[in-house]
């Protein structure tokens, strides 16, 4: 081989080696997936050539609380708090190999992000900091990522879990709005049916007025409900009591009212619709779900609205005739209980998800934006993608159109 092809070979054989050695741990490891960040791991070293793969990185989802609850722990985690709804801003990450419906969480310890949904931060605010927090995240968005999603839980629920519930569901249907939970005490014991439905009775009035504090939101888009079982019943009190007091549709911002295998009696519900038709209601129900199949013993087998068998044509019409449209998940159902299917199955989740993020002609082109100036002018438009010289000017593309918002406080206004 002659001297100069020798040469310029062996100036080239470590940069081969490094790339062999990133191509034989990618076969080992695995494929390299996008969403990666940093770098971690070496792979390989020749000759002081250090080659690295990147380290996954878990994905960041943000979800204010509206709590009923005295506190997040222990009894008191059990308990009305005295003294109007408490809130917070809680972020979350979830690990990069979460699977739609998993709630990964450790067995014990704290965990591993890299393995586990963690808690990354946490703030307490007062009812003006969370109206403002929340003006300030929507601030920005266009068209339906200016909608917010309440997720009320159901029975027998947890602080923790009705927080991991939450998250997992925001995640998994890939809403690009923001997020709410609101809890309500529960006892988190099978036993305490009864003791639950009388916290959730003394809830009602807080979550009516979270619906309408939002609905005040400058900027917002449309508000989402996501209610399962008990909460169902719930979240339907609450939009029949604003209907009462004259706000049928929350100024207009009513969007989806999703019920997952509602805990609500056939009569109650028809009542409830009463008041609140035209909303767009959706019942997921489940036929084999034990858990309502206990609570239509408990009121003396009166029909529960989610354990309704929607493959019978007679039984959903009569949802149907009430304004509501009706799915069936009984198909789905593969365990015991039956009665969060709506949350584990990554088809459901993906079918909630289509709905929640279905664009809307009327606010495709619609900008949320906080005029931080202090005064009640109009907000700036955003913006407009230049036109090519050559182009008319009616070829020109339109600028998303700015939603008039209340000015905040100097301190709030910093969109986030």
């Amino acid at each position: 081989m002659p001297e100069a092809a020798r040469l310029s070979l062996n100036s080239l054989r470590p940069s081969l080696v490094a790339v062999a050695a990133v191509a034989l741990a990618a076969l080992l490891g695995g494929c390299v997936e996008d969403g990666f960040e940093g770098a971690a791991d070496y792979v390989g070293s020749v000759g002081g050539l250090v080659e690295r793969l990147p380290q996954p990185k878990p994905r960041v989802v943000q979800i204010f609380i509206a709590s009923t609850r005295k506190g997040e722990s222990g009894p008191a985690a059990q308990q009305l708090a005295h003294g109007g709804t408490r809130y917070a801003l809680t972020t979350l990450t979830f690990p990069p190999g979460h699977r739609p419906g998993a709630i990964e969480r450790p067995m014990w310890g704290s965990g591993d992000p890299q393995n586990d949904i963690m808690v990354a931060g946490r703030r307490e605010l007062d009812s003006d900091e969370f109206k403002a927090e929340l003006a300030s995240h929507i601030s920005g968005r266009i068209g339906v990522n200016r909608d917010v999603l309440i997720f009320v839980h159901g029975f027998n629920t947890s602080f923790d879990d009705a927080r991991w519930r939450a998250a997992q569901i925001v995640a998994d249907s890939r809403f690009g709005g923001v997020p709410i939970l609101f809890t309500w005490p529960s006892r988190g014991g099978l036993l305490s049916y009864v003791s639950d439905k009388d916290s959730a009775a003394a809830s009602r009035d807080e979550l009516q007025g979270l619906l309408e504090d939002v609905a005040k939101t400058p900027g917002l888009g449309k508000i989402h409900i996501l209610a399962h079982s008990m909460g169902g019943w719930l979240a339907m009190e609450a939009l029949r009591q604003a209907s009462i007091a004259g706000d049928r549709d929350l100024g207009g911002h009513l969007g989806d009212v999703m019920l997952a295998s509602p805990d609500i009696d056939l009569d109650v519900f028809g009542q409830q619709m009463a008041r609140i038709r035209p909303a767009k209601v959706t019942v997921f129900a489940t036929s084999n779900d034990r858990a309502l199949g206990l609570s239509s013993w408990i009121a003396a087998d009166r029909p529960r609205v989610g354990a309704i068998d929607a493959a019978t044509p007679q039984d959903k019409a009569a949802l149907e005739k009430l304004g509501a449209k009706v799915y069936d998940l009984s198909g789905f159902s593969d365990g015991f209980i039956g009665h969060g299917i709506y949350a584990d199955t990554p088809d459901v989740l993906h079918a909630i998800g289509a709905q929640l993020t279905a664009p809307r002609a009327g606010d495709a082109d619609k900008v949320s934006i906080i005029d931080a100036r202090g005064d009640s002018g109009p907000a700036p438009p955003a913006p407009s993608p230049a036109a090519p010289a050559t182009a008319a000017p009616a070829a020109a593309p339109a600028a998303p159109e700015a939603v008039q918002v209340t000015p905040l406080a100097p301190a709030a206004a910093a969109v986030r």
